[in-house]
């Protein structure tokens, strides 16, 4: 195939991702150096833990390398949607979903499990806190320039800010687990609620229910992308053959495939769907447990929260998977030839600041974030999160007033690309 260059758009009669371009030089010593660690660290947690942990970082290691690979996002989805119609990341989301669910469906229906563990998926209570918490996540991944999953692919890719955002993330994490008790009891709030449990419709009809309701957001965004003809995603340089595998980047709608798989995948080996935020506030538990702050006694951390603080952090499934996802990204910007980290601007890192913080509040408030809530709890059936996604979604577009504050930049429609 002759090879094209970034400045030469592709056909987007048929949406291209990716565009065939000759490709940076590989970093070969930071592959090598994030390999040999991956594996140190997977030794490491087979032999402090379990075999199950350790599959579960090799989940991660993968969850990463696919997040990277075609710089899935859910924060740059949300606002193209919202900034200027642009809708291949929102498409890409339904389709990703809707295998998910079919999975979910079939795992969650017949209680298959790899491990013995009976699959539970995210089902929570909608009410005061998911509305609040959802909203300002929406707000702050907007800051933030990245979601949950965004921000630890982005620090494993070398994005700087991100390094801001996850430890503003984890600090609003812990705020948001020293309030937990009070958004839980003071605030009004419905019991979880399951399109398949709650409502009598079993898992096969809830599934219908919810392939119908991508199958409609699907075509409405068609309908939004005819009438604004909005300015496509900057296709991202990738290659030919088996070289794309590992050295070019992957179509959003590949990614978003593989993402399900891994996300069901996970749910059959521990028993719960993907999450990342829970780690968040673990690890800043535990930091303040080092430092002689009694953080046991809130509210967030009775039950497994509470026996987790005792564990080696290596023992936390989320914890395990997150290392490996930053790993996972790393070593696919290496082989990408990207990893280059480069100078924080002071207002781009007054937004990451202010982004986590917010995010990391948010997520504890509204159980979880685009990936516990949105992704696994849309999958899982739960109400709570279509309603996480509506919230997060006017989060954005009050964020888009304030990005312009710190200097960020909103797509516009008079773009090529956004």
């Amino acid at each position: 195939m002759a090879q094209t260059t970034l400045t030469t758009p592709p056909n987007w009669d048929h949406k291209s991702t990716t565009v065939v371009t000759r490709l940076n030089p590989m970093q070969k010593p930071l592959a090598s150096a994030g390999i040999v660690i991956a594996l140190i660290l997977f030794a490491v947690i087979v032999n402090v833990t379990t075999w199950t942990q350790g599959v579960l970082f090799i989940i991660g290691l993968a969850l990463g390398v696919t997040l990277l690979y075609a710089r899935f996002g859910f924060t740059s989805a949300f606002r193209r949607l919202v900034s200027v119609g642009n809708v291949q990341g929102l498409q890409a989301h339904m389709i990703m979903l809707a295998v998910a669910s079919i999975l979910f469906a079939i795992i969650l229906g017949t209680g298959f499990s790899f491990t013995g563990i009976t699959p539970a998926g995210y089902v929570s209570p909608v009410g005061t806190s998911l509305i609040f918490g959802a909203f300002i996540f929406g707000i702050g991944m907007q800051l933030g320039n990245g979601c949950a999953s965004g921000t630890l692919y982005q620090v494993g890719g070398g994005a700087s800010s991100m390094i801001l955002t996850l430890l503003a993330f984890i600090t609003g994490s812990v705020l948001g687990a020293y309030h937990f008790t009070f958004w839980m009891e003071d605030t009004p709030s419905l019991p979880p609620i399951s399109l398949a449990e709650s409502t009598g419709l079993g898992y096969f009809g809830a599934l219908v229910v919810q392939l119908i309701l991508f199958a409609a957001i699907y075509w409405i965004t068609i309908q939004i992308a005819k009438k604004k003809n909005p300015p496509m995603m900057k296709p991202l340089p990738t290659t030919t053959g088996w070289k794309k595998v590992i050295r070019g980047s992957w179509p959003l709608i590949t990614a978003a495939i593989v993402l399900a798989l891994l996300n069901a995948l996970t749910l059959t080996v521990r028993g719960n769907p993907w999450g990342i935020t829970s780690a968040f506030a673990l690890w800043g538990g535990k930091a303040l447990m080092a430092m002689g702050v009694d953080v046991s006694s809130w509210g967030f951390f009775s039950g497994p929260n509470g026996e987790a603080l005792k564990q080696t952090v290596l023992a936390d499934s989320t914890s395990v998977m997150n290392f490996g996802i930053i790993l996972g990204a790393f070593i696919s910007a290496s082989f990408q030839g990207t990893f280059k980290p480069k100078k924080i601007q002071p207002k781009v890192a007054a937004a990451a600041v202010v982004g986590g913080l917010l995010m990391g509040y948010g997520a504890r408030l509204a159980f979880g974030c685009n990936i516990g809530a949105y992704f696994g709890g849309i999958a899982s059936f739960s109400l709570h999160g279509w309603v996480w996604a509506v919230m997060a979604m006017l989060g954005t577009y009050v964020a888009l007033f304030i990005r312009p504050l710190f200097g960020l930049k909103n797509p516009k429609s008079s773009d090529t690309f956004c």
